[in-house]
C-alpha cells in the first residue's frame, strides 16, 4: 500500500465531461435568445421605420385633403407606437428568457458541483479510514516488533 488515493477515473471523468456540455449548452442558449432578442428588436424596427415611410407617403399623397391628412398622422402616430410597444414588450421577454436561461445554467452548475462535492467526500472519507486502518496496523506491527526484540535480548 502507498499513500496514493484511488478513485473512479471513468467516474470522476464522467462527471466533469458532463459539467463541461452542460454548462456550455446553457450558455449557448442564453445566447440564442439573446441573438433572437437583437432580431426581433431589428425586424420590429425595419416594420417601424416601413411604416413610418408609407405613413409619411400617405401623408404627401393627401397633403390636399387636409382630414385625411390628420387621420394619416394619427395612424402613423399610433402605428409607430404600437411598433415601439411590441418591440419593448418583446425585448422585456427575450430579456427575462435570457436571465431565466443563466439562472438554469447557474443552478445546473451548482448542482453539479454540490454532487461532485459530496462524492469527494465520500472517498475522502474512504482515504482517512484506509489511513487509520495501515496507521493501526504500522503501529501494532511496531510494538510487536519491539515486543519480540525485548524477548529476544534477555
Amino acid at each position: 500500500m502507498s499513500g496514493n488515493i484511488l478513485i473512479d477515473r471513468k467516474k470522476a471523468m464522467e462527471l466533469v465531461d458532463q459539467l463541461r456540455l452542460a454548462v456550455p449548452q446553457e450558455v449557448r442558449s442564453a445566447e440564442e435568445v439573446l441573438s433572437q432578442k437583437d432580431q426581433i428588436i431589428n425586424q420590429a424596427q425595419v416594420d417601424a421605420r416601413r411604416t413610418k415611410s408609407k405613413a409619411e407617403e400617405d401623408y404627401r399623397n393627401r397633403l390636399d385633403q387636409s382630414e385625411l391628412v390628420a387621420m394619416a398622422e394619427q395612424r402613423a402616430e399610433q402605428t409607430l407606437r404600437d411598433a415601439e410597444h411590441k418591440a419593448t414588450q418583446m425585448l422585456s421577454r427575450s430579456e427575462d428568457e435570457a436571465r431565466n436561461k443563466c439562472t438554469d445554467a447557474d443552478a445546473y452548475a451548482l448542482r453539479s458541483l454540490r454532487n461532485l462535492e459530496k462524492e469527494l467526500a465520500g472517498l475522502t472519507g474512504s482515504v482517512r479510514k484506509g489511513i487509520d486502518v495501515l496507521a493501526g496496523q504500522a503501529v501494532a506491527g511496531l510494538n510487536g516488533h519491539y515486543s519480540e526484540n525485548s524477548f529476544t535480548e534477555d
